[in-house]
């Protein structure tokens, strides 16, 4: 059966990847953006791919829904993945993250609620989880986040846990590491300029499109930098598409950690990139990004019990992928 999924932050990097994948596996796509960060570009390359498979709303998910609902009907689950998702913005500016991520999705879950969808999969963060207590982090470790952009995840988690309660909604929380990567036939990339993401900055660097600098300060760990589990954006999508098909198939409320279960520090990655790309990239220290950790690196057994998911993408994988496409758009999509 093709199911009709309604999809939040469709023309983001990791949410249009997921539009593409759906598109690709025959389901039919509704997708809503505010375009603050997102592009119209993505969509509407889907939208000549794949016709009247995929249709795309301007919206802000703190307006009135009701004519998107009213228009869009038997909508089978949602993939909400719109949110401002910079750490670092979130310690200097926490009234937006609070507003366009809690409060938004509260306003969106009552159109969610009152039009019948029973089935969300939401995309968390290890950021929910704050400084790692010990790792590799599973689900059960306490959440203590250090950050707003943190704190607002979990704050829709929680409400999330209520209306799972309350209003028989059910949920699969995905808490994902660091995404990097692109489509494998790198059509559909990062286009944030700069990215939030080290490897798409490293890659550009490398590339020459844009001077790459070191936003992380000194850390204890072997080489000064933070470790973090790099997970593919097509691996990170496949497991949303397993949490789809396991809630359509009458699985319960869940919270699982997307990673690879390894990590590497950020001069790894680095030199990953230079690998790749035959580049020499000049390092040179930015400003200190406020609110980070020293190690995170996800316990992956749950995703693997649950939803029979495990990554297939390398290091070296992605970071082809991301030559790739920023080869055809160095500067992203245009609009």
């Amino acid at each position: 059966m093709n199911y009709k999924i309604l999809i939040t932050g469709a023309g983001g990097y990791i949410g249009s990847v997921a539009a593409y994948l759906l598109l690709q596996k025959g389901y039919e796509v509704v997708a809503l953006d505010n375009f603050s960060t997102g592009f119209h570009g993505p969509l509407d390359l889907m939208k000549e791919k794949f016709g009247e498979r995929i249709r795309y709303y301007e919206v802000n998910l703190l307006e009135n829904l009701s004519p998107i609902f009213d228009k869009e009907k038997n909508i089978a689950a949602v993939l909400h993945y719109a949110a401002n998702c910079s750490v670092n913005e979130s310690m200097e500016n926490p009234v937006k993250y609070f507003s366009n991520n809690a409060c938004a999705t509260q306003n969106f879950l009552t159109y969610v609620l009152k039009n019948g969808i029973k089935n969300i999969v939401f995309s968390s963060t290890c950021a929910v989880y704050g400084e790692a207590k010990s790792v590799p982090i599973d689900e059960k470790h306490p959440t203590n986040p250090t950050n707003p952009y943190g704190a607002s995840k979990r704050m829709i988690e929680q409400i999330l846990e209520w209306y799972s309660r309350l209003k028989d909604l059910k949920y699969v929380a995905l808490r994902y590491f660091n995404v990097c990567g692109a489509t494998d036939d790198s059509e559909i990339g990062d286009s944030k300029k700069p990215s939030v993401h080290l490897m798409q900055n490293a890659v550009r660097g490398a590339l020459g499109i844009e001077p790459f600098q070191l936003t992380c300060g000194k850390f204890e760990t072997p080489d000064g930098t933070p470790i973090r589990d790099y997970v593919n954006v097509v691996d990170l999508n496949e497991a949303h598409i397993l949490a789809l098909n396991y809630l359509l198939n009458g699985g319960k409320s869940e919270v699982i950690n997307l990673g690879t279960g390894d990590g590497n520090s950020v001069m790894e990655i680095i030199k990953k990139v230079e690998e790749v790309t035959g580049k020499k990239i000049e390092v040179k220290q930015g400003e200190a990004r406020k609110g980070e950790y020293a190690k995170m690196i996800a316990s992956t057994e749950k995703a693997k019990n649950i939803l029979k998911w495990s990554p297939h993408h390398s290091l070296q994988d992605s970071v082809k992928t991301l030559v790739a496409w920023y080869t055809k758009h160095p500067h992203g999509w245009e609009k």
